[in-house]
């Protein structure tokens, strides 16, 4: 056991085993059972809702289709209403009179009882950012990360402030932050941590932006140094930024994520050699120069995952995905936000969904986790665990304001039992809109093979919850059981109509090798390389920067050159070595008609200095080439050092 002194006052934090004792077995419910979630064998205790009608005379439980499904009288002690015998599902609470049956409403739900502790390696995660959602609230977080446990979770993605931790130049804060409460939590439940940062506090900024990396690299070196040492055995994994590609998180070049990229993960590595340090993330549709941007800065020696977020439709991860999946550079792919958000009722403060709505979320939860997982991804974290709306009208949560669960944590809960541990074999199309997805998988312990069948069009939630589609196994294929997508278990029967609720299908590990099955997309080959203490970083003067869209619904930025055709531009030198690093910068690469111009490229830089040499960019008006890369590289001793390369558009 590991113990963390933090803060003057004499706080100590239990680390490893966590605040509240390690736990041996499968997560249990907590004694007060949050959002009225219970698993199989309980007698369910539904609490009344806030500003509960005094009239109410009665109850009665619906399920996610709307049948009624039990009815009675309000209990005459004002207590909580007790329902027992319920089996696993996701319902509806009504509480009214005879006439008005649906006065107040509030929602529960039953999960299946898991029998063993999920797989360490299994890829089925949630986005739960506990630290925000609960702020310094220690009995809120321990509720959420017993709700995340209970739904066969084996990872959580939570969110840190940078100003939080460090508000002025120095050390970290000594004090407990929110960040180490979660932490201990979750990790008490048995969950893994990956922690993202995306802000600059005003003292680091140097003139830039508080959603931009600081233009010093040094400063993020140095952040993630102490954050690998201060969460030492308790954050298993790190993202150095967030969505940095896109406007709303800065709006970085390519070269500008792959310096930042390397700074930090040295940074990370220099406190705790053993933390995943995931790339700093990439959103939007993966675009084939994204990529080029991440190899020609020959970064995968720094990640040691390749970290992406889609907010598309399913079905077309495998195709859409092939970008991202060369960038990885043969490191696992981790999809660490992953949702398509539905409209809400614009009913304030619930922000909740119509019950089509609900329904249709639940059913894509699986579809989103098997296509995924098939088309590449190790690790998928569905966004988001808690109540969470945006401006736009759209509500991500899987749980309601009070933790009551919508229909698509069930679904959550589901996809982490029947999926546990699970590696993709295939995917078989039978015919029309059907889809089944087969995975090599440990559902309550056992290795099993499990299908997940069901039949969509790639539409969006208007079109949606349509489509059927007949089907049946080869002969002689056994199956075991079938579990719907919320859970329930059905006839060991096969549907021989597939819809858009999709059905998990157990059978005896191997038998899934009788179904045709086309095998995943192949993962790109492991590139080799040796991190290089020396990072180079490009600085463009003025405002050279221009917003790109390279396929549809991608976003990304360049530099510019303009009628004058010629930029000037710094290239920093640093140095996080422990002795001095010396070498010369010179070209490797640009486009014919291109010329690059350096000044002093000779550099020697001490251990934790910088040092900079001014360039200039001149494009030929015969050029014919309007967007290109300049590769720079140093030259240390003869050996190849480290290289920047960055895009340049040709614009007036």
């Amino acid at each position: 056991m590991n113990y963390h002194r933090l803060g003057l006052a004499g706080v100590w934090l239990v680390c490893g085993a966590g605040l509240w004792g390690a736990e041996v077995g499968p997560p249990a419910p907590l004694p007060d059972h949050p959002g009225n979630i219970h698993v199989l064998g309980e007698a369910v205790r539904v609490r009344r809702p806030d500003r509960f009608p005094t009239e109410a005379e009665r109850w009665r439980v619906l399920d996610e289709k709307g049948a009624v499904l039990r009815t009675g009288a309000m209990p005459g002690d004002g207590g909580d209403l007790r329902l027992e015998g319920l089996g696993v599902g996701w319902y509806r609470v009504e509480f009214g009179t005879a006439e008005r049956p649906d006065l107040a409403w509030t929602t529960a739900a039953v999960l299946g009882r898991l029998r063993a502790r999920v797989p360490e390696d299994s890829p089925v995660a949630v986005d739960s950012a506990t630290a925000w959602f609960a702020r310094n609230d220690l009995e809120h977080q321990r509720r959420l990360a017993n709700l995340a446990a209970l739904a066969g979770v084996s990872w959580v993605r939570d969110r840190l402030r940078w100003a939080d931790v460090q508000p002025a130049d120095g050390a970290l804060v000594s004090e407990a932050t929110t960040y180490d409460l979660s932490a201990d939590v979750q990790r008490a439940a048995g969950l893994n941590i990956l922690q993202v940062f995306h802000d600059t506090p005003a003292w680091a900024r140097e003139g830039g932006g508080g959603g931009r990396f600081p233009p010093d690299l040094r400063r993020g070196y140095d952040l993630c140094r102490a954050l690998a040492q201060r969460f030492q055995g308790r954050v298993a994994a790190w993202e150095p930024w967030n969505e940095a590609n896109v406007s709303t998180f800065g709006g970085h070049t390519v070269d500008q994520m792959c310096s930042w990229q390397k700074a930090t993960w040295l940074g990370f590595k220099a406190g705790d050699p053993n933390v995943t340090v995931g790339w700093n993330v990439t959103t939007t549709v993966p675009t084939p120069a994204q990529t080029e941007g991440v190899l020609a800065n020959e970064t995968w020696p720094y990640y040691d995952t390749y970290n992406i977020h889609t907010y598309d439709l399913s079905h077309g991860y495998a195709k859409a995905w092939a970008p991202a999946r060369e960038a990885a550079a043969g490191r696992p792919i981790w999809v660490t936000e992953a949702d398509r958000g539905t409209p809400h009722l614009k009913n304030p403060p619930w922000y909740d969904q119509e019950p089509r709505l609900e329904r249709l979320k639940a059913e894509w939860i699986p579809q989103a986790y098997a296509s995924s997982l098939y088309a590449g991804a190790a690790r998928h974290f569905h966004f988001i665990l808690g109540h969470y709306h945006e401006p736009n009208a759209v509500q991500f949560g899987l749980l309601r304001l009070d933790m009551t669960p919508r229909p698509a944590y069930c679904a959550l809960a589901a996809v982490g039992r029947c999926l546990a541990g699970a590696r993709a074999l295939g995917r078989w199309q039978p015919g029309g809109d059907g889809w089944v997805y087969a995975f090599r998988a440990r559902p309550d312990g056992e290795e099993r093979d499990v299908l997940v069948a069901w039949a969509e069009k790639e539409a969006d939630w208007d079109g949606r919850g349509k489509a059927t589609a007949p089907w049946k196994l080869p002969d002689g294929v056994h199956v075991q059981a079938v579990v719907d997508y919320l859970g329930r278990s059905r006839d060991p029967a096969v549907p021989a109509l597939l819809s858009s609720a999709p059905v998990f299908v157990v059978l005896p590990a191997g038998e899934a090798s009788r179904l045709p099955l086309e095998p995943p997309p192949s993962p790109s080959v492991r590139r080799p390389g040796t991190p290089s203490p020396v990072v180079l970083q490009v600085a463009v003067p003025g405002k050279a920067e221009v917003r790109v869209e390279d396929l549809p619904w991608s976003e990304g930025y360049a530099y510019r050159v303009g009628a004058d055709r010629s930029l000037a531009f710094d290239v920093h030198v640093y140095n996080f070595g422990a002795g001095p690093a010396r070498g010369t910068l010179g070209v490797r690469r640009q486009p014919g008609g291109w010329k690059t111009v350096l000044e002093s490229p000779g550099f020697s830089v001490e251990p934790m200095g910088r040092q900079t040499v001014r360039g200039r960019l001149d494009v030929a008006a015969d050029s014919t080439v309007g967007d290109g890369w300049v590769v720079l590289g140093s030259d240390d001793g003869g050996q190849d050092g480290p290289v920047i390369a960055f895009r340049v558009l040709v614009r007036p």
